[in-house]
């Protein structure tokens, strides 16, 4: 409905926004008509999502969204199943580890961390927002998400990179990331850091979320790359069971019953066409 669609868009115009915002600001950043734009800014300050500031005549979020962003984290398995192997990996490799949610060819969002120990580390926070197909994370999905080469071709195009490769050399990266089961950005995303992810996959055998590990390139040489990697897809693949996904296993035999109705539409989705048909469990 247009309402909801135009106060979604204020929300994030407001989220995005570095000060509050007049009501007109609002409606020409939006292309809404002023009166219609003060209507919905008028219902989204009663359910507390938008503060309005009497004085200066401006809006910006309020704390109705913090409530709403926890209870999306609390209702959120993935959060629940993977928080303990990323305390472990941090613990291990003295690294910052990261889960996020994977939404589509937009965006992935981090819904949680684990810092390690180390006094010199990476500062994530969850809720931060980043490109889906960049860095690792966007290798694995351009290999299991069974996207579209030319909508993979298009977002690669709008991609900012300190280091960036050009698109052959990240069609052979995303190979690798098919191969291997886990995705490497050896400083090409930011100088100086490199970062390992591997995919998670839902029920329906769609690759959802990710496991990610961010380092300081002499924290990740090139010799712990194997180890992270593999630590990281053996924890991609142990959450992706617990959500229920059904993939074949390393040994190539059925990784739960194939009965179960549920398992037969995961595994149909794996002997399927396209990235999907190489997907393993190892691979998550």
């Amino acid at each position: 409905m247009p309402a909801i669609t135009r106060g979604v868009a204020i929300l994030k115009l407001l989220a995005r926004s570095p000060e509050p915002l007049g009501a007109v600001a609002i409606a020409r950043a939006l292309d809404i008509i002023p009166s219609t734009a003060l209507h919905i800014l008028r219902a989204l300050v009663a359910e507390q999502l938008v503060a309005f500031d009497g004085e200066k005549k401006r809006y910006s979020l309020d704390a109705g969204i913090l409530t709403l962003a926890r209870s999306t984290l609390r209702q959120d398995s993935f959060s629940a199943f993977a928080q303990p192997h990323l305390d472990a990996i941090a613990r291990t490799y003295g690294v910052t580890a990261i889960g996020t949610r994977v939404l589509g060819l937009t965006h992935m969002i981090v819904v949680c961390i684990s810092h390690s120990e180390m006094m010199l580390r990476i500062h994530v926070d969850i809720g931060s927002r980043f490109p889906a197909l960049i860095s690792a994370t966007g290798r694995c999905l351009a290999a299991f998400g069974d996207l579209p080469e030319p909508d993979l071709r298009r977002a690669f195009e709008r991609l900012r990179w300190d280091d960036p490769p050009d698109y052959a050399l990240w069609q052979r990266q995303v190979e690798q990331a098919r191969q291997l089961g886990y995705g490497v950005d050896d400083g090409s995303y930011i100088r100086g850091i490199t970062i390992l992810a591997a995919p998670v996959f839902s029920i329906s055998g769609r690759m959802t979320h990710a496991l990610a590990v961010v380092a300081l390139r002499d924290q990740a040489q090139a010799d712990r790359f194997e180890q992270i990697g593999a630590a990281m897809r053996e924890a991609a693949r142990s959450i992706s069971e617990r959500l229920g996904f059904a993939g074949p296993a390393a040994d190539g035999q059925p990784a739960i019953d194939h009965d179960k109705p549920a398992a037969r539409q995961a595994i149909r989705r794996t002997n399927g066409t396209g990235n999907a048909r190489k997907r393993r469990t190892t691979g998550t």
